[in-house]
């Protein structure tokens, strides 16, 4: 027997592709009566940065004020999936009620998307990829790969779309 999917976590990197994925992850709903969770990872500053940012300032001045800019980063970004999300969905409130969470975590992201898929006990994760290798048909995205390589329950990976679409997560 197939497992019922009651909980989709829809992961986007803010890129065109992860919005046009954002389709499939509401139909997925859809079609099961699930709820949907939205996440982004924001990525953690390179150790390079690191080093040269203390050649100039102190680490508690680099430390405050990367605490700060990262609130309001993650605010600034929580506030857009919403008006998003809203957006897409403006004409189906009923399916804007199954979006029951919106996440925006630091980290690494194929580490995060697994913890998160892990502790909301989702069913399917969601997202899309962009194959930036060399013959980009032929690899996966970083991400989506290292997903893929560690999760036990299903993932959908949604390529790019071979034509322009109408959707779009707007300027972050």
């Amino acid at each position: 027997m197939i497992p019922k999917i009651q909980t989709v976590l829809y992961a986007t990197d803010l890129s065109k592709n992860s919005a046009y994925a954002f389709r499939y992850a509401i139909n997925t709903a859809r079609q099961h009566n699930a709820t949907i969770h939205l996440l982004h990872v924001i990525e953690p500053h390179s150790p390079q940065e690191d080093a040269l940012l203390l050649t100039y300032i102190e680490k508690e001045e680099i430390d405050r004020r990367r605490k700060d800019a990262n609130e309001k980063l993650r605010m600034r970004i929580e506030e857009r999936l919403t008006q998003f999300a809203e957006r897409e969905l403006q004409d189906d409130p009923e399916t804007m009620k199954r979006v029951v969470g919106i996440h925006v975590v630091q980290g690494n992201p194929a580490t995060e998307i697994l913890n998160m898929a892990d502790k909301l006990g989702c069913d399917i994760v969601i997202m899309g990829t962009h194959g930036k290798g060399l013959i980009s048909h032929t690899f996966l995205g970083s991400v989506a790969e290292k997903v893929l390589h560690r999760i036990r329950i299903p993932v959908y990976i949604i390529p790019i779309p071979k034509k322009e679409t109408d959707i779009t997560l707007g300027e972050i």
